[in-house]
């Protein structure tokens, strides 16, 4: 097929252990799903169904040997870490049950849902969405991808992340108010999702600003780890 335009990249998460890696169609997003992150931002605690929201293909940032640089965004002047858990989906689920979930998960990964919460907190005040705070260029450094087939599924792991030596969150994936399968469940009867598609699974209490010169360790167990430096560069650089 013959485009009017250079066709754009395909982003990508690398899969541990190997030299292929796994392409990225869509992110979807978990909002609150930890009680006390959703305390700490003024929400619900009670278990009311999920909501979601999107990131571009082109939020992904991967790992090279565990280690990736972002750019402080532009726009911002509170630029925030969400460690969390992420979920590779492998195979086309739609309108399935929960049991049926880990059929189609491909591996497990760490991330960071970086946030201009500033934007954020002004489009929640205001009613609108949430895209400018969340869904933009480079907001989610992604580490290596762990085959469920090597691993399985983790359901009992620690999850944290450090800055500048500091441990900031520190929680356990078992504390989801959501489980994965009940989320992916949850989401295949709104949208079929596709191979390619990643989930970010929420983040835990301690949601902090950074700033450029910090260095965020994010780990889950079994996951390994991903250290993300924030740098001063300007996008132009970047295309």
């Amino acid at each position: 097929m013959d485009y009017i335009i250079a066709q754009p990249d395909v982003n990508f998460l690398r899969v541990a252990g190997q030299s292929s890696c796994f392409p990225v169609n869509r992110v979807f997003c978990v909002g609150r799903n930890y009680e006390d992150h959703a305390r700490e931002m003024g929400g619900d605690v009670e278990r009311e169904p999920p909501f979601f929201f999107m990131k571009p293909a082109n939020a992904v940032v991967p790992m090279e040997d565990g280690k990736a640089d972002v750019p402080y965004p532009p726009m911002t002047s509170d630029y925030q870490h969400e460690i969390e858990m992420v979920v590779a989906i492998g195979s086309v689920a739609y309108e399935i049950e929960k049991d049926k979930a880990r059929e189609h998960i491909t591996g497990y990964a760490v991330g960071l849902d970086m946030t201009r919460r500033d934007l954020q907190m002004q489009a929640r005040n205001m009613g609108r969405p949430w895209d400018l705070g969340k869904s933009f260029f480079m907001s989610a450094p992604i580490g290596d991808l762990y085959l469920a087939s090597d691993i399985g599924h983790p359901e009992d792991a620690e999850i944290s992340v450090e800055v500048n030596g500091e441990t900031r969150q520190s929680s356990n994936i078992n504390m989801l108010i959501w489980s994965v399968e009940e989320t992916i469940a949850y989401l295949s009867k709104f949208e079929p999702l596709l191979p390619g598609d990643i989930i970010m699974t929420g983040t835990p209490k301690g949601v902090r600003p950074v700033n450029v010169g910090d260095v965020m360790v994010g780990k889950v167990d079994g996951l390994g780890s991903i250290t993300v430096s924030v740098i001063e560069k300007n996008l132009k650089d970047y295309f």
